[in-house]
């Protein structure tokens, strides 16, 4: 059985994009997997009739068991060793049932190759349970959807189409029940969307026009049209499968040692084997030895806690792109945080709503804003609207005669009253009165903290103004406090001024800042950092963030799932957008390579007491061949524990 050929082959085996290789998949993980239980279970007939005596016309049935378990194992090791030069377990096994073969042992020939066929089936099913979530990823991918033709048009009609042919602009038509086939807008009708297999989140999201809806999130409740933004192959769905399909294990360092230890240890078997042979003179002993000393476990303990470590990650909606990232993550002792969009929402929401000289009530200057502002696609104008349908009810009025001036406000008539939104200056250029003092009392403290200020008069006369500001995460305090206690420093590098980053620091609990950063900065401080000897990790949005998330020795980008930057510059994408998961990606990381060390240590160390007992006679070929397989699941199994981990931080 070659096992690193299990994990290379991952792309033969599971791939996207087409029905053919669904079709493989489905192959693999019930056909070809039924049919190794079938000769399994065939050649532990033949081994129960061979013992009891029973034969045909004189024929050991002994021979079933080793042809129909045997032989795969004589075919890995001949490719093994022909077209990649892997001299592994296979290796080992093959020439121990030779021996045993030349000899005249049949029955532990044919005992040896069940039970290592035995062993293998359990190794590859115990690890396909890691890779069951890239498996869901795929089934999630649709083949075919619903295509409207001359949308809005008499002659619009509907067609059944490859959803791999749709194309940026097309429309398509998705109903309840239906997986979103591609990235695009709604552009009629809403619904709510289950964005579980992306976000790790099961919570629905409302969607309504003009919002943006990801491929493989399922729609629940009512029918929408959508417009296409990406093609199939470029959606977010696919790129979750590529990034997962990419964090392979073997490129791992930790995984190239073991390989590397592996080989080393054939060639100790081989030796051990000839020395046992010469010493005792039983070949028995020495056929043993090969057994007992095939490096499975040794092989299988890093791959397997890898895959697991990822498939956990994924389930929380984490993504991490190499193997050799869930390393380096282990070591992480520095967190550098960039702020808007991290340790903040990255969105403006209403912070404060201020009435002038109690000429209206808060709540009737909030409707007037709401009204004012609904015509404009504006941030800021968004915000506003938002919080007004979130925090009260009514409709809203509709104005006339809207205009937006860029970057000052927009001005527009309601009930024959000229109403008038913007900044200060936009303001003051129409000749309204915004006295010092209601700005100096109510106003300034925020401006300086990173407020935005958005003033509203009433044919000429001010009636208030809204505060606007990016605001903290909920869990960014929690989060800090996780890091401290797992024993990783925090570090704010923000391009906000002194007032706004201190602001930010207090509140969340860092003590390390530093403010005005241009992206250069950043990259110089990053650089400071390692140069103490410091393993970094920064998080930013991946946009203006991406130089120092190449710098870092980890780039963690959030939003995975809508930015194409933030995937480019890091080694893990938070796809769900949330920064509490932080905590648990550290600490399983650790949990990770510490549950390598182990499996490997008690792989050698059950490799070395086996050879002790063959080479003493205390240990046959049979025996030697469950206590070889045992370890191997046992190693699995306890790597396997990774996709339950959770993160404990007192």
């Amino acid at each position: 059985m070659n096992i690193k050929k299990f994990f290379l082959n991952d792309k033969n085996i599971i791939s996207h994009g087409s029905n053919s290789r669904n079709i493989h998949i489905k192959d693999f993980f019930i056909d070809s997997q039924m049919k190794d239980v079938l000769f399994i279970f065939i050649s532990i007939i033949s081994v129960v009739l061979s013992f009891i005596g029973t034969d045909i016309f004189r024929f050991d049935l002994i021979w079933i068991a080793i042809l129909f378990c045997g032989i795969p194992i004589f075919k890995e090791a001949i490719i093994g060793l022909c077209t990649e030069f892997d001299i592994k377990a296979d290796v080992l096994v093959s020439v121990a049932i030779i021996s045993s073969i030349l000899i005249g042992e049949l029955f532990a020939a044919g005992v040896i190759a069940v039970i290592m066929a035995i062993g293998g089936f359990l190794e590859e099913f115990t690890v396909s349970k890691t890779k069951a979530g890239i498996k869901n990823l795929i089934d999630l991918n649709p083949t075919i959807c619903t295509l409207v033709i001359n949308y809005n048009r008499k002659n619009e009609s509907e067609i059944v189409v490859p959803a791999n042919l749709i194309k940026v602009g097309d429309i398509v038509k998705v109903v309840p029940g239906e997986i979103v086939p591609v990235d695009g807008e709604i552009i009629l009708g809403e619904s709510s969307l289950d964005h579980s297999v992306l976000t790790g989140e099961s919570i629905p999201v409302d969607k309504v026009v003009g919002d943006e809806v990801y491929s493989g999130t399922i729609n629940l409740y009512g029918s929408f049209l959508m417009k296409a933004t990406k093609k199939g192959e470029d959606s977010s769905l696919q790129r979750l499968i590529k990034i997962v399909e990419s964090a392979s294990p073997e490129n791992a360092k930790v995984v190239r040692a073991a390989d590397k230890w592996a080989t080393f240890i054939v060639v100790i078997a081989f030796i051990c084997a000839v020395l046992t042979l010469v010493y005792t003179g039983e070949i028995i002993r020495a056929v043993t030895i090969l057994v007992v000393f095939c490096p499975c476990a040794l092989i299988l303990a890093t791959p397997t806690a890898i895959m697991a470590s990822i498939g956990n990650l994924t389930k929380v909606g984490i993504l991490v792109k190499e193997g050799i990232s869930i390393e380096k993550l282990a070591k992480i002792d520095h967190m550098v945080f960039d702020k808007t969009g991290t340790l903040t929402y990255g969105k403006p929401v209403v912070t404060k709503i201020i009435a002038y000289d109690n000429a209206i009530s808060e709540k009737e200057l909030i409707r007037l804003f709401a009204s004012l502002e609904s015509p404009s696609e504006h941030p800021l104008a968004k915000a506003i609207v938002k919080y007004y349908k979130d925090n009260y009810d009514g409709s809203l009025e509709k104005v006339s005669s809207f205009e937006m001036i860029i970057g000052k406000g927009v001005t527009a008539t309601l009930s024959d009253n000229k109403l008038c939104a913007g900044n200060e200056e936009f303001l003051k250029s129409l000749g309204v009165n915004l006295p010092s003092d209601f700005i100096l009392n109510n106003i300034s403290r925020d401006l300086n903290l990173g407020a935005t200020a958005i003033y509203l008069s009433r044919d000429g006369e001010l009636l208030g103004a809204v505060l606007l500001a990016d605001i903290l995460r909920d869990d960014a305090a929690n989060l800090i406090d996780q890091l401290d206690k797992l024993g990783v420093k925090s570090t704010l590098l923000t391009g906000d001024n002194r007032n706004a980053a201190e602001h930010i620091a207090y509140d969340v609990g860092i003590e390390d800042l530093k403010y005005n950063c241009l992206p250069e900065d950043k990259i110089s401080k990053i650089k400071e950092f390692q140069s103490n000897d410091r393993k970094v990790a920064m998080i930013g949005d991946g946009i203006n963030d991406a130089p120092a998330l190449r710098q870092a020795d980890i780039g963690i980008s959030m939003g995975g799932v809508g930015s194409d930057i933030s995937i480019e510059a890091s080694d893990v994408c938070l796809v769900s957008d949330d920064i509490k998961y932080i905590p648990h990606l550290l600490a399983l990381s650790r949990k990770t390579i510490r549950t390598i060390n182990i499996g490997i240590a008690f792989a050698l160390g059950l490799n070395i007491i086996a050879t002790i007992l063959a080479a003493l006679g205390y240990l046959d070929p049979i025996g030697g061949a469950f206590v070889h397989n045992i370890g191997s699941v046992i190693v699995i199994i306890y790597s396997s524990l990774l996709l339950r981990f959770k993160t404990r931080v007192d």
